[in-house]
């Protein structure tokens, strides 16, 4: 139904939740890195707000439709165009068939999300469309998009005109800093205090060194707790090696000195300390924010982590849809 003529930068097949229940196997969960952005998306068009859309990053595909459609886009602002027309964003647009959507670099925010009424029917793989680059899962036959694929997509019934309310979009900075939040652990114990205050107060640089496996950080180096260094020599010789343990989403995984945000497509467990944790909620700020651009975390607590998914999980509603 989409025929591929430009595919962009890994423009991906990716659905929400993602790939739940097989990390133990080494199948990370992927979907979207900015779910607030890809559920209103697929609010728009009349879809489930799990159904399966594009992630489109730093530049957008060049996509001819073989059938009308209704299509939304939402994240990053990546000047789109159909037929040589602007499309507004967070708005459902009908298309005909014979049009061309054309996206180009992104201008605010770094990942722009592309949903179809019907959603994306490729096939699931482990209960999942989303695309694991690095096994060959999921997506079309387990890749990003490619030029000449043709992307199938269900029926829907979509309607053009409908928009997702000013309040209820992510605020998405043209700036280039963004306040995180982070919760303590499972590992916060191994730094001391002067490195997590150190932590908490510094400018980290987002590495070009990254992708959806990992988000490496440039900044301070870290000092240890005594137990990072008087320990059994079965957890390694450097104070951030520990015994291989399992690692949550969103792990800042320190690497000897060099901190690495496991993100959609990281590993499951490993042999590195995890002093902090970004939760769910914040997910989306790393998937709109560009190599170069400074991370300022803010500890909150568990709780606090767990009401910021309560609240996004309500604005993700035909509540947030005008």
């Amino acid at each position: 139904m989409l025929e591929v003529l430009k595919p962009g930068l890994e423009t991906s097949v990716q659905d929400y939740p993602g790939r739940i229940g097989y990390w133990n196997q080494g199948f990370p969960p992927s979907g979207p890195m900015d779910s607030w952005s890809f559920r209103l998306a697929n609010l728009l068009v009349g879809n489930a707000v799990g159904d399966a859309g594009l992630e489109c990053q730093y530049m957008g595909p060049t996509l001819k439709f073989q059938r009308a459609a209704v299509i939304a886009l939402t994240g990053a602002d990546m000047g789109a165009k159909l037929d040589g027309q602007p499309v507004p964003l967070w708005t459902s647009v009908a298309v005909q068939a014979g049009q061309v959507l054309e996206m180009g670099a992104a201008r605010a925010g770094t990942r722009c999300y592309l949903a179809i009424a019907g959603g994306i029917a490729t096939e699931a793989w482990l209960g999942s469309r989303s695309t694991f680059h690095q096994a060959g899962v999921g997506g079309m036959n387990g890749s990003a998009l490619k030029t000449g694929h043709v992307v199938p997509v269900a029926e829907g019934h979509g309607v053009a005109g409908r928009s997702v309310k000013e309040t209820a979009r992510p605020p998405i900075v043209t700036g280039k800093r963004w306040v995180v939040e982070v919760c303590a652990g499972p590992n916060d114990d191994w730094i001391d205090e002067a490195g997590q205050q150190r932590f908490l107060s510094a400018d980290w640089k987002l590495s070009s060194k990254s992708n959806r496996t990992g988000f490496r950080l440039e900044g301070p180096e870290w000092t240890f707790a005594p137990k990072a260094t008087n320990k059994p020599p079965e957890h390694g010789s450097l104070p951030s090696n520990i015994i291989d343990h399992g690692y949550p989403l969103g792990a800042i995984n320190l690497a000897g000195q060099t901190p690495i945000i496991l993100v959609n497509d990281g590993p499951s467990m490993g042999g590195f300390i995890n002093p902090y944790t970004v939760p769910s909620a914040a997910f989306w700020k790393l998937g709109q924010s560009k190599p170069g651009e400074i991370y300022n975390f803010k500890q909150i607590s568990v709780a606090e982590a767990q009401a910021m998914a309560r609240a996004m999980k309500a604005i993700c509603t035909e509540s947030s849809i005008v």
